[in-house]
């Protein structure tokens, strides 16, 4: 006798769609295959590339030129971004209702206080660092000093999530791995990492700071973030600064701006004639909004950077989440409300305008090339490098680098005795370049 259920064409077909759903599920599981929607997204953004191509264009953001590279860097990370996408990482119902309340009380309180007014407000100037302590380090045959001291930064006790915050206790000491020249005070540059880093290995590689420090003959630090690096609280570095509890980003990035002005303070009692700032992804958004809340910085380069986490949540969200986030009041008002305080979006740039600095991948889909774009645009249109990669791309892009040394340089960030090689002015370099 047949079932009965499936005795209809609709009945039939309802089943097959929740045998069809329960099937895909099941493959979004496994990080290889879900791996495999790579190769669709990238054949999306080859497509929308084509058609950019053909229409007019856009200031400041070039086309980039197809090609079997620039697809397989693409496609890179799509992948990266699918299987960092996983089941284990959706949030729950519970997460739904919890995070939703935090952002809808952080708006009603940010709004009273007037900081969605007048974000500047929001950030409280910390007191000056005079006593650090120092430990010596190794890494790549470089020795170094890691500087280290209490933060001293706490979210305020009515800000939603701020006993969630407190209790993070790695996270209380802050530090920095420092590169000192003997001698005469020198220029710093003060480096800033992106997200999952924050040991000494990793930045040395990832912001260029060995070349900066013997080529440009500088001075240079390295502060850790909030949640990286020694101060993480999971296995994977930042894990938690950057997850579906939103209001943890807002800490996080509240803490970094204080703990990198309290270093700032430390540096200028070393007698330092200029101060440069560069930042790499998360660490861009750090160095973009410290130069609008610090008058007295000489540079800053800003290396593919995110400038709006609401939007790029949004931009990788799969779609039931993002709906759910909405129904939510998570995204689409309150999240973007709550971070107007931290956007360096919110704030006008102080670093003069000729020593504002970007450079974007126009194969990033991590940060994606209209976040680097919409910092260009509100810097005023400052001079900008892009190169034809992915968001990892930058490190094998001979051009970036070079980008990097000739923006300190212009800027003054240079130490009377660097190297002889860096002395000589490299070739102007292009608007767009690694094509």
């Amino acid at each position: 006798m047949g079932n009965a259920l499936l005795d209809t064409p609709g009945a039939a077909w309802r089943a097959a769609g929740r045998h069809y759903r329960n099937v895909e599920r099941e493959l979004a599981r496994h990080a290889p295959t879900r791996a495999l929607v790579a190769a669709p997204r990238t054949a999306k953004v080859v497509g929308e590339t084509l058609v950019r191509k053909i229409g007019a264009d856009e200031p400041g953001l070039p086309v980039p030129r197809i090609s079997p590279a620039f697809a397989a860097q693409v496609a890179i990370d799509e992948a990266i971004l699918a299987i960092a996408m996983g089941p284990n990482a959706f949030p729950t119902r519970a997460d739904y209702h919890r995070v939703g309340r935090e952002l809808t009380d952080a708006g009603e309180l940010f709004a009273t206080r007037g900081w969605l007014d007048d974000p500047a407000s929001y950030h409280r100037l910390p007191p000056d660092l005079t006593e650090p302590a120092f430990k010596k380090g190794w890494a790549l045959g470089q020795s170094y000093e890691r500087l280290l001291f209490p933060s001293g930064w706490s979210p305020r006790t009515e800000e939603p999530g701020a006993e969630r915050w407190a209790g993070y206790e790695a996270n209380r000491t802050a530090s920095a791995v420092v590169l000192r020249h003997p001698g005469a005070p020198r220029p710093w540059v003060v480096a800033v990492h992106g997200f999952a880093c924050g040991s000494a290995f990793m930045d040395f590689i990832g912001l260029h700071a060995m070349r900066m420090h013997r080529e440009l003959g500088v001075n240079v630090a390295l502060p850790v973030m909030p949640l990286h690096g020694a101060r993480k609280i999971s296995r994977i570095s930042g894990e938690s600064f950057l997850s579906f509890d939103l209001m943890n980003t807002v800490h996080g990035l509240s803490q970094g701006v204080w703990d990198v002005r309290r270093l700032l303070s430390w540096v200028r009692q070393q007698d330092a004639p200029a101060i440069g700032l560069y930042g790499v992804s998360l660490g861009a958004y750090m160095v973009s909004l410290l130069a609008g809340l610090d008058p007295n910085l000489d540079a800053v380069v800003a290396g593919i950077p995110v400038v709006d986490f609401p939007e790029l949540i949004q931009s990788h969200s799969p779609t039931n989440i993002r709906l759910r986030a909405i129904e939510h009041r998570i995204l689409g008002g309150n999240a973007e409300a709550v971070h107007r305080v931290v956007s360096p979006l919110s704030f006008a740039p102080l670093v003069p305008h000729e020593r504002r600095f970007i450079y974007g991948g126009l194969g990033d889909r991590l940060a994606r090339p209209t976040q680097a774009h919409r910092l260009w645009a509100h810097w005023d249109e400052p001079e900008i490098y892009w190169y034809g990669g992915n968001h990892v791309g930058y490190l094998w892009s001979g051009g970036v680098p070079e980008f990097v040394m000739t923006s300190m340089r212009s800027a003054g960030i240079v130490g009377e005795e660097a190297d002889g090689d860096a002395q000589a002015e490299p070739e102007p370099l292009a608007q767009v370049a690694d094509l």
